[in-house]
């Protein structure tokens, strides 16, 4: 089986990564292809939350959106090589909900990790309707890997 695992560079969806390392079997998925959507004409970049500290202190003119792509599939692949699966990575441009389905009908996918949550209440929203559309419109099942709850404090 393929696997399609989507990152929009932020935490999340490495941690996404990691869920589908936890549960799946490596003997079972014959590859994986790490996809970056970047979206034409933006008003919010890519999120570069899994570049070197130095890099993302750096700020926004330390690179382009496919560059903060680039590291995030790089940082994510490397951690699934390891596992033991063939990692490819990819750069779509577009709407991310469409290019993760067509890329996952391009692999004849079956299974698109992606991560829900993320960077603000606005990226939140574009991130959690983007793993919607995923889940509507995907020609194979969907996993959403959402943040682990705050623990709260009980009260005696």
């Amino acid at each position: 089986m393929h696997v399609i695992v989507a990152t929009d560079g932020s935490r999340e969806s490495l941690t996404a990564a990691r869920y589908l390392m936890s549960m799946a079997d490596p003997a079972k998925i014959t590859g994986i292809t790490v996809v970056a959507v970047i979206r034409p004409l933006a008003a919010v970049s890519f999120a570069d939350d899994l570049a070197p500290a130095e890099r993302r202190s750096a700020g926004t003119e330390a690179g382009s959106f496919r560059d903060a792509a680039r590291s995030a599939v790089t940082t994510i692949a490397d951690e699934l090589r390891v596992w033991g699966p063939k990692v490819k990575t990819k750069i779509r441009s577009g709407s991310p909900a469409s290019e993760i389905i067509k890329e996952a009908a391009l692999t004849d996918a079956g299974l698109i990790v992606v991560s829900a949550g993320g960077r603000g209440l606005t990226d939140t929203v574009l991130v959690g309707s983007t793993a919607q559309r995923v889940q509507h419109y995907a020609p194979c099942p969907v996993l959403v890997v959402r943040r682990a709850p705050a623990k709260r404090s009980r009260k005696k």
